[in-house]
Order: C-alpha cells, then sequence, then structure tokens
C-alpha cells in the first residue's frame, strides 16, 4: 500500500510539474486593454442599455468576467500607475493626474510589466493615453516599452477644455519619443489607436509579445469616427463605446487570422467609473453609488474581462474581489517572470482565473493626496470619514459635453456596507457587525502605519517617492 501511495504520490507530482511547464513556457502573448471612464455599466454583459457591445459580449462569454473588480484609486494617473506596477498609486507618489506642468511622473526604478515581460524575451508596445509623466524621462519608452504611439495625458488636457480654456498647450500626439501633430481633432484617436496595435500584432507574430492598449476615451470630449457616428440609440456616448468594442473586435479577427488567439490572453478593464458630471456625456453606474474621482463602488469598480482559450473557463463568473494591482503578479506567474525587486502589493490570482476561490484580501482604497477612505475585505467594506463630491440634488444633466458644478459632501461617520447584497451602498451595517468592523479598522490600521493616511495625520514607512525632474 505504502508503495502504491508513493507512485501515486509521484504521478501527481509529475502530472502537476507537467501542467505548471505547460503554463509558464508557453509565453503568451499579452493583450491589456485599458478604457478611459468606462463605468462597470456600459457593457452589454453587464447591464448597457443604448448601445451594444457584441465583441466585448464574446469577449466575456468565451472567458471570465468579474463582478467585482476595482482600481486601486478612481483618477487617471494613480490607477494607472497601479496597473503597471502592481503597488499602490499612493505607495509610489502617483496621485490624482498629472498635466503638462508637473515636474514629476513614475520612477523609473519601479518595475512596469513591459520591463518584467522584456526579461522573458517579449515585443513591448503601449499604445493610447499614457498620463504617468510626460517629460521624456517618464515617457513609456523609459518605462519598458519598445514602441509608444498616443497621448502624454487626458485628452481633456488641450486649449478647449470646458472649463479652463487656453490653460493647456495643443494636445500633442507622439510616437516613440517626438511630437508627430498636434491634435484639433480627435475624431480619429480610437482608429489610428486600433490599426497601430493591428501593425504590432502583426508585426510580432514570431514572438511573444506584450500590448498595453490605453484607449482614450469615453473619457470627454467624446470623439468618433464617421464609421460609428450616429450609430446607437443613446447618442455620441453609445456611438463612443460601439467604437471601443469594435476596435477589441478587429484585435480579435487579427489573432484569429494569425492563428494567435490560443495563445494570446487578453484583459479589458476601465481604470474609473463615469465622470457624472458630464450627463450624457458620461457612462452607467447602474445600481452603483456616485462616479469617478470617489471611493464608492461608482468611481472604484469596474468591469474586468479575462480570456485565454483553453486556460480561462469560457462563460464563467468571477465574484470573488480582486484589483488592477493583481495583474502583474498574476503576469508573473503566468510567464514565470521573477516579480520587481522594491515591494508590491498586488497578489497572483490565478487560481480565480481558473474558477477556484481564494482567501480573500484586503483592498484599500486611497483618493486625494494619500487618504485612506476605504478598505474592502471580500462581501465587506468599511467606509472612513472623508469629503466626497456628488451632484447636487436638482441639479439637470446636460448632454452637450460641458459639465454642471459638483458639490463636497462630508461623510461624518465610519459605514460598513455588505457588498454581496447592498453593492449600492444604502444601508449602514456599522453596528450589526462589531467584530467585522474591528478586523477591518485592524487592517486599516496597518495599512496607515505602512503607506500612511493624511486622514488621520499619519506618516507610513513603506512609501517611495516619485521620479522627479532636477529643475
Amino acid at each position: 500500500m505504502s508503495i502504491l501511495f508513493l507512485f501515486i504520490k509521484l504521478l501527481y507530482h509529475l502530472l502537476f510539474s507537467f501542467s505548471e511547464k505547460s503554463l509558464t513556457d508557453q509565453n503568451p502573448n499579452i493583450i491589456l486593454i485599458f478604457a478611459d471612464d468606462l463605468a462597470y455599466g456600459d457593457l452589454g454583459v453587464y447591464g448597457a442599455k443604448g448601445w451594444t457591445t457584441p465583441h466585448l459580449d464574446q469577449l466575456a462569454a468565451d472567458g471570465m468576467r468579474f463582478e467585482q473588480f476595482y482600481v486601486a484609486q478612481a483618477v487617471c494617473s494613480a490607477s494607472r500607475a497601479a496597473l503597471l506596477t502592481g503597488a499602490y498609486s499612493n505607495r509610489i507618489g502617483i496621485h490624482g493626474a498629472l498635466d503638462h506642468m508637473s515636474k514629476h511622473g513614475l520612477n523609473p526604478k519601479e518595475t512596469t510589466i513591459a520591463e518584467m515581460l522584456k526579461t522573458k524575451g517579449y515585443a513591448t508596445a503601449m499604445v493610447g493615453k499614457w498620463h504617468l509623466g510626460h517629460q521624456k524621462d517618464f515617457l513609456p519608452t523609459k518605462q519598458g516599452f519598445d514602441r509608444f504611439f498616443g497621448l502624454p495625458y487626458s485628452n481633456d488636457m488641450w486649449p478647449n477644455h470646458p472649463e479652463t480654456k487656453n490653460y493647456y498647450p495643443p494636445l500633442p500626439l507622439i510616437e516613440g519619443e517626438k511630437t508627430i501633430a498636434l491634435l484639433e481633432d480627435q475624431s480619429e484617436l480610437t482608429t489610428w489607436y486600433t490599426h497601430k496595435s493591428l501593425e504590432f500584432i502583426e508585426q510580432n507574430r514570431e514572438k511573444p509579445f506584450f500590448l498595453y492598449l490605453a484607449h482614450s476615451m469615453p473619457h470627454v470630449p467624446l470623439f468618433v469616427s464617421d464609421k460609428f457616428r450616429g450609430k446607437s440609440e443613446q447618442g455620441l456616448y453609445g456611438d463612443v463605446m460601439m467604437e471601443i468594442d469594435w476596435s477589441v473586435g478587429q484585435i480579435r479577427k487579427k489573432l484569429k487570422e494569425l492563428n494567435l488567439e490560443e495563445n494570446t490572453l487578453i484583459i479589458f478593464t476601465s481604470d474609473n467609473g463615469p465622470w457624472l458630471s458630464y450627463g450624457g456625456h458620461a457612462g452607467l453606474k447602474g445600481s452603483l453609488k456616485e462616479g469617478k474621482g470617489t471611493s464608492w463602488e461608482g468611481g472604484i469598480r469596474v468591469p474586468a474581462i479575462f480570456f485565454w482559450p483553453g486556460q480561462i473557463p469560457s462563460g464563467s463568473v468571477q465574484k470573488q474581489a480582486a484589483m488592477t494591482i493583481d495583474i502583474l503578479p498574476t503576469l508573473a506567474r503566468i510567464t514565470n517572470s521573477n516579480l520587481p525587486k522594491l515591494p508590491i502589493d498586488g497578489r497572483n490570482i490565478w487560481e480565480m482565473l481558473q474558477g477556484k476561490s481564494m482567501p480573500e484580501k484586503p483592498y484599500f482604497i486611497y483618493y486625494n493626496q494619500n487618504e485612506l477612505q476605504a478598505v474592502i475585505f471580500g462581501k465587506w467594506k468599511l467606509v472612513f470619514p472623508h469629503m466626497y463630491r456628488t451632484i447636487p440634488a436638482g441639479s439637470q444633466p446636460r448632454n452637450d459635453g460641458l459639465p454642471v458644478k459638483y458639490s463636497h459632501l462630508p461623510l461624518e461617520k465610519e459605514m460598513l456596507f455588505d457588498l454581496s447584497t447592498d453593492p449600492g451602498e444604502t444601508k449602514d451595517l456599522h453596528s450589526n457587525f462589531p467584530e467585522v468592523v474591528c478586523q477591518l479598522q485592524e487592517f486599516a490600521e496597518q495599512a496607515r502605519e505602512d503607506m500612511g493616511d493624511k486622514l488621520t495625520n499619519r506618516k507610513g514607512t513603506g512609501a517611495r517617492e516619485p521620479g522627479k525632474i532636477e529643475e
């Protein structure tokens, strides 16, 4: 019996080793698509009405979609910093949205997904909105990307901004490290991004590649090509969404033509929720509370789809919580890459992507200049007193690309929500579950000691500096 047991154990070890080898030796192509201000309810499979997203819905049907997937902060630069490094953006000194006046950016000492994958022989390209420093020392070509085509920051940071006209300079379109045009019209932006992505895929068909496609849309100002103008029932926002969906379809079509789809991992998600002050030019938050620029679910919960034939079960739904900081360590697991030398915060969620459950992990939601505003642990969310922005009651939403003014409200007490039954954060359970509150408070204290918290005047010991331009 003991010999049989040893034989079975050895066989299991060999099979497990083969499975590990078959996964890590493939070096799959990786395409990470990151939309801008695309809301949780903006895809058909997440309940969108007024427009259709057949290609993204099919991607979800062929892969896995997450119901509770988060960004680290609900604002442009901070969200992207966390995505590309696997570290909370406040840990690495990136807050808010950097503009043309910023003298800092993502520190070259940080390791990006692109830099990690280049050690495994990947070709790398960044297409779209960068927003981690417009200075030459901080551009994608200095952060592990072989190629860059796109904008250095948000597409509203140009002279036509509706609230700060002529504050921003002309909007530069950059290829590599050179400005190749100053944009006066953005109608072809999504098409250009798509064609550059297809070109990169075609040229690197014989080697593993990593494509980071960060669409500028549906961030305002909204622009759409003639191909999709007037196609949706909703109007311009719906047209823009349909063009983004078309872009995903074009990428899948190219992969199939080149017989690459079977060994390609596609990830689609967004940098934060909808910019609600823009009314009809913003996305659909559904039953979630608030939107971009807040730590409520409407700001930080985003759609997420993972697709990899034969590796990720098709038509699957993952209900466990995860965050964009988990993507880098998961890709490290898939490609057998070394993790960054500097500490990161994400974890490998490969088991989740196979439809398995994992122990819950606390996720810390920061905003502004290092304010710890919430802690999420599985279905539980503890929100701390802070000021947040909201659309004033009675405000009439606009549909002309001009925003209404936000008002700012104080959350005056700590609140606990069960997100499994109340994703709209309407019922405070703080007094009902004191043991849960205590546990999440302990998690928060650990974060404050590590990364600091301006709300409680704490300075963390584990925070790092961004890259800075010497004056």
